[in-house]
This record gives C-alpha cells, sequence and structure tokens, in this order.
C-alpha cells in the first residue's frame, strides 16, 4: 500500500517523509511512537527521527489498524501484540521482494565501487 510509493534505494526516511506519505501530522507519529512500544525509529545525534522500511512497516499496520479499522489505541496495542507472536505481520508480504529489490541495489552499487 502506502510503502510501495517509497524507493527501496533509501535506507532512512524522515518524519517528514513518512507523514506526507501516510497525509498524517508529524505529531501524531510522536505520539503513536509514545503510545506504540513497536514503533522505535532510530534518531541521529541531532534527535532527527530516522525510518527504516521495518518502522515504516510497524507504522503502516498502527495506521491501518486505528485509521481505517477504526480500533481504539488499546485495541490496536491488543492486536500489534498479538502480530509481534506472529512470525510476519500481516502487511510485510510484500517484504521480501522489497529486500530483494534492495539487494539487487547494493550489488550494482558494489560492482560501480
Amino acid at each position: 500500500m502506502v510503502i510501495k510509493d517509497f524507493e527501496v534505494t533509501k535506507i532512512y526516511w524522515s518524519i517528514s517523509e513518512v507523514a506526507v506519505r501516510f497525509n498524517v501530522a508529524q505529531s501524531l507519529i510522536r505520539f503513536w511512537e509514545k503510545e506504540f512500544d513497536e514503533l522505535q525509529p532510530k534518531k541521529n545525534t541531532s534527535g532527527n527521527r530516522l525510518f527504516t522500511v521495518k518502522d515504516i512497516d510497524v507504522f503502516e499496520t498502527i495506521y491501518t489498524l486505528v485509521k481505517t479499522q477504526g480500533m481504539t489505541l488499546d485495541g490496536a496495542k491488543k492486536k500489534m501484540k498479538e502480530y509481534k507472536k506472529q512470525a510476519v505481520p500481516p502487511n510485510n508480504k510484500n517484504l521480501r521482494q522489497r529486500l530483494e529489490q534492495l539487494i539487487d541495489r547494493l550489488e550494482e552499487l558494489k560492482k560501480i565501487i
């Protein structure tokens, strides 16, 4: 869904890029980061959040539960804990394909260097 719009050649995305892709305020992302233990983007030395594909997948799952399916935050938290017990969260079905694309791109870059 939304993650498909992100370039697989990038490793990190800023909070503003994630906010634009999901059409949400940056404050919502920061709020959900406090509410959901699963959403923990890295921070650089300046304190700016750096979102990986995994972080965006987690955010997308939360977004789907809360905004699309209309769950409460408590309900979404319970569902996220259920997903954590599973091997692959429901929106990661294309993760292997994205990772393979990234590996191919890295191999191309390796040849150039």
